[in-house]
């Protein structure tokens, strides 16, 4: 099965997600945009209306898409609108990109649900859209953090 998850930088967020049990591979890349292939620096720019993200492919016998969904509502917040942290611009928006209609459903009640535990001050911001073209990042942003000997996203 596949995830897919946009919540700030994706160096972060990717480094976060494979390291979990059950995850098979991890991929950082650029989606719901309009223009094909763009680069990080189109994306950058703010013009191209993609998000940073990470599409993840799991084992459903190790790993639920729910639980996924618990750890990427922990990794993030979810109340920044076109930003984490120092990051800002609509390219670290958050959302949840799902691939079929199961997807939809659970994200959808994953949201409510976090939303009506008052767990954050403000509104919850993440978009729930559906899946469409996945563009791969250039090489160096993947395993980006693996590769500069960075613990986390916590602790680095």
């Amino acid at each position: 099965m596949k995830a897919t998850f946009a919540a700030g930088c994706f160096w972060g967020v990717e480094e976060e997600f494979s390291k979990l049990k059950g995850i098979i591979s991890t991929k950082v890349g650029y989606t719901g945009g309009k223009i094909s292939n763009p680069t990080y620096e189109m994306v950058c720019s703010g013009e191209t209306g993609h998000a940073e993200a990470v599409m993840i492919e799991y084992n459903e016998k190790v790993i639920s898409y729910s639980q996924l969904l618990e750890i990427f509502w922990k990794i993030h917040n979810p109340t920044a609108l076109n930003r984490q942290g120092l990051d800002i611009g609509t390219q670290y928006r958050t959302a949840i990109f799902y691939h079929n209609l199961e997807q939809k459903k659970v994200a959808l009640e994953s949201k409510e649900y976090i939303s009506s535990k008052n767990t954050y001050k403000n509104t919850i911001v993440t978009e729930i859209q559906k899946f469409n073209t996945f563009y791969i990042a250039e090489e160096y942003h993947q395993k980006y953090f693996q590769k500069n000997k960075i613990n986390s996203i916590f602790h680095s």
